[in-house]
């Protein structure tokens, strides 16, 4: 299995650098793409759940395809936050999904977090996601959205070290990142601003757009 017990452990065990907000590119399209190989950690009271970023799509400034097109909202408020902040949603009444706002405070603009690779707490997600198989626990935004215990309290909170949701680097750079149209959407439905490392086995979507070129 690609999570093993040694990176398990490493995380269990502290050796990860934590990542400051202020670490984080402003930039949306940047932002997708710096996040690719980095380690998303999530500490709740069960335990500490990991994974490594392999999936990611960017939402810029002036995005037809973004939830804040339309201006701030109490629903998209989260959005319009200074980069680092956690927005939270429900996609078709049913999954939550995970983003981090981008850019200054005031722009619109976010990335979606769409597949991990589990590292630690596996057996915390099975249990959350009711399945066995490693390789479905994290692959695709609504299944690592349950596997990390997402709720919408989240939503205006900050990825940051002593929180509940914080980014790490453990020194393993993403190789071969992909590009593809974003998935599930209808609006600039054109733009290659899903960002993935290739080859990865919990990179979510279908074959055609994971394909090497």
């Amino acid at each position: 299995m690609a999570a093993g017990s040694a990176r398990q452990s490493r995380v269990d065990e502290g050796e990860l650098r934590a990542l400051n907000p202020g670490e984080l590119p402003t930039a949306t399209i940047a932002l997708a793409k710096f996040l690719l190989g980095k380690i998303l950690v999530r500490d709740s009271a069960p335990g500490r759940v990991a994974g490594r970023i392999v999936e990611t799509e960017a939402y810029p400034p002036g995005d037809e395809a973004c939830h804040a097109r339309s201006g701030r909202t109490p629903r998209n408020a989260s959005l319009f936050l200074p980069t680092g902040h956690v927005y939270v949603y429900r996609a078709y009444g049913i999954s939550m999904m995970l983003n981090i706002a981008s850019e200054i405070g005031g722009v619109g603009a976010g990335v979606l977090i769409r597949a991990l690779e589990p590292i630690a707490g596996i057996d915390i997600m099975r249990r959350r996601r009711g399945i066995e198989a490693v390789y479905r626990l994290t692959r695709g935004p609504g299944c690592l959205a349950q596997a990390f215990s997402i709720d919408p309290t989240l939503d205006g909170t900050v990825y940051a070290p002593g929180n509940a949701l914080w980014f790490a680097d453990d020194g393993v750079p993403a190789s071969r990142i992909g590009s593809s149209v974003r998935i599930g959407i209808t609006r600039n439905a054109d733009r290659r601003w899903r960002y993935f490392v290739r080859g990865n086995r919990w990179v979510s979507g279908p074959a055609r757009l994971n394909a090497d070129p």
